[in-house]
């Protein structure tokens, strides 16, 4: 079994889902863990709001950075 605690969660980004240490599809194809099956269901929702977050960053300017 590839998985730790009983009471973690994961989203499968393949099957689209929320899966516990019983159901658990190969690493490559989850994000987690996380706590609750609540936060594992918002997975990619977080995903990409830290996605935007990131790419507002000004401290994160990639642009800037490759013009040196």
């Amino acid at each position: 079994m590839d998985g730790g605690n009983p009471d973690e969660f994961w989203f499968c980004v393949r099957h689209h889902r929320v899966e516990t240490t019983e159901n658990l599809c190969p690493a490559k194809h989850r994000l987690g863990p996380y706590p609750s099956e609540a936060e594992a269901r918002r997975a990619l929702e977080k995903a990409e709001e830290r996605n935007r977050e990131w790419d507002e960053d000004p401290a994160w300017d990639d642009a800037a950075r490759n013009d040196g």
